[in-house]
């Protein structure tokens, strides 16, 4: 029988639906089972049991009178540290951010508020989300449930190794270059990044979205429902649109006769690990016997486009580090300082040639793509890395060495979802990127979800050590 725990949202529904369990007992047994994970992992902020089981209590008066709030009402969820929820303060994982209760809650917040869903916790994530790792210096370190010496992956550190240690079904997290997919690759979870604008975001920012973090498409699909409704605080948020995120599932026929194109170097950063590359061959050999066409590509990215963003960010967060008192900028991360003052001498000509890769980045990525029904790639060319790194390289002048997969569809405004493909020897998850069209998140789910049917057999979810 499966743990309440690691029931997915829409069998939770199902049961409320029919009194066969209640939001109190999910919410219970799902501390619960934080409360033995959480010494181990520390994925959580704000974590606060009361709270939590206050709205199920609230969410099951609710579905005995019969009147559900929302799609999902009484269903666990957490939420990302840099993600507003009012009357929180926002730290953005750093201890140089003063603690000031929001006001209001961020849009994707709010969208859970008013569906009903039980907010058990908030997550970690490192400095200024500046790191693909769990490293903060406000937050404990968060580790992977999968093996403990590793991360779980950033900047949605906490959410990623939440979904996977099975805090609940539902999980949000944000993505400027990889923050959704690459802690969904290292944990073994299913995220999609959705086009900019799809899912709408305070504060907006060029490349910056939420999305969900799942155990299955299925999750995410439902997530989607609300995540997705218009919010006019976002200025680069899409117009309502009716799309019919229930139709994720259209089986594995929907991969029969889709033009795919298979991208297995980024052409820059890391080169792809053996075992990562294995993983993915094996993924596009399992689409193309489905009926699919799979064609291999050549890199569009270049190492200039991925310096110039790197430089850019760098030149971005140097000016908004000395803006801080001494006192709360001396209290930021050490590789995260040394990063951003290292853009300290930096023209005015040369931020302007940093800012045009962004461009150059979002150009490429299009055309390269424009070709083909859907691109598969590696999320990231290596798996997760010791817990204790900020970064693959460990180096503050190539930090960005691994997201060479990722970051250009975020310039590009299109949805990519990870998810899971395999493993390495070690057991380590390894994540398959799937890349649509602009617009088209629908489609990647649909493509995710035969995914999902064709791939080989899971390995088991990990459980907390014994203690």
């Amino acid at each position: 029988m499966t743990a309440l725990h690691d029931l997915p949202a829409h069998e939770l529904l199902t049961a409320y639906r029919q009194r066969t369990l209640s939001p109190v007992e999910v919410a219970q047994a799902v501390l619960s089972h934080m409360d033995r994970w959480e010494p181990h992992i520390r994925a959580t902020y704000l974590l606060r049991p009361e709270a939590a089981l206050a709205q199920a209590r609230a969410s099951e008066a609710r579905w005995l009178r019969g009147e559900p709030q929302g799609l999902l009402d009484g269903v666990p969820v957490t939420i990302k540290d840099n993600i507003a929820t009012a009357g929180d303060p926002t730290p953005l994982g750093t201890a140089a951010v003063e603690l000031v209760p929001a006001a209001a809650d961020a849009p994707p917040a709010a969208r859970m508020r008013e569906t009903g869903a039980v907010m058990v916790a908030k997550t970690t994530m490192p400095d200024y989300g500046m790191l693909s790792s769990g490293l903060s210096t406000f937050h404990p370190l968060s580790r992977n449930p999968w093996d403990v010496t590793k991360g779980p992956g950033g900047s949605s550190a906490g959410g990623g190794a939440a979904a996977a240690a099975g805090y609940g079904p539902l999980h949000i997290g944000t993505d400027i270059g990889g923050s959704l997919r690459l802690p969904a690759s290292w944990c073994g979870i299913f995220s999609l990044k959705p086009s900019l604008g799809r899912i709408p975001i305070d504060p907006p920012y060029t490349g910056r979205a939420a999305g969900p973090m799942t155990r299955t498409v299925a999750d995410a699909a439902l997530m989607m429902q609300v995540l997705s409704q218009p919010d006019a605080r976002d200025s680069m948020s899409l117009p309502a649109q009716s799309i019919a995120w229930g139709e994720f599932d259209q089986g594995a026929e929907r991969l029969r006769g889709l033009r795919i194109g298979l991208l297995m170097e980024a052409g820059c950063g890391l080169p792809v690990d053996p075992e990562v590359k294995a993983a993915i061959e094996q993924a596009a050999r399992l689409i193309e016997r489905a009926g699919a066409t799979v064609i291999p590509m050549q890199p569009f990215m270049t190492q200039a486009m991925l310096d110039g963003m790197d430089h850019f960010w760098r030149m971005r967060s140097h000016i908004d580090l000395q803006a801080l008192p001494a006192e709360r900028r001396d209290k930021v991360l050490p590789y995260i300082r040394t990063w951003a003052d290292s853009a300290a001498s930096m023209s005015g000509t040369e931020v302007f040639h940093a800012s045009h890769q962004f461009h150059l980045t979002r150009v490429a990525t299009v055309k390269a793509c424009s070709a083909f029904d859907y691109v598969i790639s590696p999320v990231a060319p290596n798996v997760a890395f010791k817990a204790e790194l900020p970064s693959p390289t460990n180096d503050p002048l190539r930090p960005l060495e691994h997201i060479g997969f990722t970051v250009p569809f975020n310039m590009s405004e299109q949805p990519a979802a990870s998810v899971n493909c395999g493993y390495t020897a070690s057991g380590l998850p390894i994540g398959l990127q799937i890349a649509g069209a602009r617009f088209d998140d629908l489609g990647v789910l649909q493509v995710s979800r035969a995914f999902e049917l064709i791939r080989g057999a899971q390995h088991p979810w990990p459980q907390p050590p014994a203690t």
